[in-house]
């Protein structure tokens, strides 16, 4: 009964009269209604409803890659009704659906019908890429490799797809050296197709080059919530050897790579989990029989089965009450999020409100974030399909972590929520305070989008919970569009800051050596005046040690004799090196020594000059200074001459 309600639901909305086909279909969704309605009428925005127990079924998730491809889309406000009764076929329109592939550094934006083959698209690739059909790969497809010939529509694609080219048999592009080709790589992103073992899901995430593979499993413990330590890898290159080292040197095929990753337990833990598995799969064969079929006829709708399901699912508060530290806090409701919704969801910033501010505001201009604070309440009604279908959509994820610091908070304790209104009220002032204090149960949860200004901090956009995915995704790139044109301004402003600073740095540094050379000069100069000082003093000291011994000499001197005199006696006359002569009568029994007195006595000390003779040329100096001057043949007269000694 349950599978021919189904069936007839589906025959109605999408026309598709073939039964096999509607249970091909039902398959490959799980048989999940909604998903196999949206897989196949072309729901690009709003809300698809169903009269059954007024069961809304929301439209496919909003792509903000491919959401500017010019593709029309109807308002949000349509609704589509089936009407079951009369089994009315419904007229199938063109569908168009929206193909982003990357190859290598560039992206190109595909949009066609679905009744289009796949050949057409790499037909429109050739003429972009200037790649020849024969020599394109064309991968990223959810059913594996399909062939030229196939025609979209039978592979029952979702409105937005992303797919990638590959051309092995064309060389990569080569650079002058092996230093640019890796600082090509660098600048290159990679994207890496990873497979979550356990689950059976894919992520594909992007990393710049210059990311190292550290970076790249602490990313996947952020959505899969095994630690990196707990993780095991399949399909690393063989040179991955190391997990400090970046993607570009890891030996990475580009532009794509895929890896797996599982959790490594123990044999213990995988006999519980083989018991719990065992145990999950008889609970799934018991909602699947007659009972969960019949369950309108007991007066239970299918939104109460949903609404039981999802009360049972909380075995613990996203948040404990009261808690101490904010970090602890929030690691169990990043916890507690993945384990309702998935590891798919936004990666929430681990501590307080004033280190999300320094995170996304405290920094350089061109590094900061906007701020996006989300308030969880467990008792509104909006908060699993806000947090399943918008929160977690891959889109809305992608975008947040590029260009987002995303912080949560839990509201539902009233503790909780009084603590964050205090917060509120210091960071944003009491308006916003109030606004949120006044906002209904009902109306959460909340989306703030926060920007950092020189003096305060500003809300840009408060987001309720009653929105969709493409409303919610056209809010946040209007606050991005706010947020970079401050950015920009912010950046003039700083580089302009920084010049002047360099300016003045460069000024005080030329002022600092200025002065050091003044001082060089000052102190240059003192010492010069101090050496002559010095040696002033030692000239001073040498002349009054000098004349203090010629005087002496003098007084020594026996005294002149007069030119008669009983006695022979010598007149000698001494020639100056200034040109003066010095005369003096001495007895020929007189030393020689007395005439080298009388010649020191007059500043000509015999150490310093030599006494000469003419004829014959000999230096008296050398003569024995006890002889008398007649033994040295000085009478009866005789002139010298004094010379300085070399």
């Amino acid at each position: 009964m349950g599978c021919q309600k189904y069936e007839l639901l589906e025959e109605a909305c999408t026309g598709i009269e073939n039964i096999d086909e509607a249970i091909t279909l039902l398959e490959q969704n799980n048989w999940d209604l909604v998903a196999a309605i949206n897989g196949v009428i072309p729901q690009e925005n709003g809300i698809l409803q169903s009269e059954y127990g007024g069961e809304t079924i929301p439209g496919p998730a909003f792509d903000p890659v491919l959401h500017s491809a010019s593709a029309p889309a109807p308002s949000s406000s349509s609704a589509f009704r089936p009407v079951i009764p009369s089994r009315q076929i419904v007229e199938r329109q063109p569908r168009m659906l929206d193909f982003r592939v990357e190859y290598r550094d560039r992206n190109v934006d595909v949009v066609l019908e679905d009744s289009c083959t796949v050949g057409e698209i790499k037909q429109i690739l050739e003429n972009e890429l200037q790649i020849p059909v024969s020599k394109m790969l064309l991968k990223g497809w959810k059913t594996g490799d399909v062939e030229d010939s196939t025609v979209l529509k039978s592979l029952h694609l979702p409105k937005n797809n992303s797919l990638y080219v590959l051309t092995p048999d064309l060389p990569p592009p080569s650079s002058s050296s092996h230093a640019g080709a890796l600082q090509e790589s660098l600048n290159q992103n990679f994207m890496l197709i990873i497979t979550h073992r356990e689950v059976q899901r894919e992520y594909n995430l992007n990393f710049s080059g210059s990311s190292t593979i550290q970076e790249v499993k602490r990313n996947v413990y952020d959505l899969t919530s095994i630690p990196v330590r707990h993780q095991l890898w399949e399909g690393w290159p063989t040179s991955a050897t190391d997990d400090s080292m970046c993607l570009a040197e890891s030996g990475l095929s580009y532009p794509c790579h895929r890896l797996t990753v599982g959790r490594r337990s123990s044999p213990a833990q995988t006999r519980e989990q083989s018991e719990e598995q065992s145990t999950d799969v008889h609970m799934v064969s018991d909602s699947d029989g007659d009972d969960f079929e019949d369950a309108t006829e007991f007066g239970v709708d299918d939104g109460e089965v949903f609404g039981m399901a999802s009360s049972a699912l909380r075995k613990s508060p996203m948040m404990p009450e009261n808690a101490e530290n904010e970090g602890d806090a929030l690691l169990q409701f990043t916890a507690e999020f993945s384990s309702r919704y998935g590891d798919c969801h936004p990666v929430f910033f681990i501590g307080s409100l004033e280190a999300a501010f320094q995170e996304a505001f405290y920094v350089k201009a061109r590094d900061r974030k906007l701020l996006a604070i989300y308030l969880h309440h467990d008792e509104s009604v909006l908060t699993n399909v806000f947090c399943s279908q918008m929160l977690c959509a891959e889109s809305i994820v992608s975008y947040l972590s590029q260009n987002f610091i995303t912080w949560a908070w839990d509201l539902t304790k009233d503790a909780n929520r009084a603590r964050f209104l205090t917060m509120c009220n210091r960071h944003f002032g009491s308006v916003v305070a109030q606004t949120i204090r006044t906002q209904k149960t009902d109306q959460f949860p909340l989306f703030l989008i926060i920007m950092g200004k020189r003096s305060s901090n500003e809300v840009l956009n408060v987001i309720q919970g009653n929105t969709t995915v493409d409303e919610l995704m056209m809010r946040l790139m209007a606050a991005m569009e706010i947020f970079t044109a401050q950015q920009q301004e912010d950046i003039k402003d700083e580089d302009e800051r920084e010049a002047r600073e360099n300016v003045k740095r460069e000024q005080d540094e030329a002022y600092r050596l200025s002065l050091e050379a003044d001082r060089a000069k000052r102190e240059a100069h003192e010492r010069e005046m101090a050496e002559q000082f010095r040696l002033e003093q030692i000239r001073k000291e040498q002349e009054e040690e000098r004349e203090a011994i010629r005087l002496s000499l003098e007084q020594a001197l026996p005294p002149e004799p007069k030119e008669e005199n009983a006695e022979p006696v010598s007149k000698l006359r001494i020639r100056t090196p200034s040109g003066e002569f010095l005369e003096r009568r001495f007895l020929a029994s007189n030393k020689l020594q007395i005439v080298f007195d009388f010649v020191a006595s007059k500043g000509f000390p015999w150490d310093e000059f030599k006494l000469l003779s003419t004829f014959p040329r000999r230096d008296v100096t050398q003569l024995d200074p006890n002889k008398s001057l007649l033994e040295v043949k000085l009478f009866p007269q005789e002139t010298l001459f004094l010379e300085a000694k070399e």
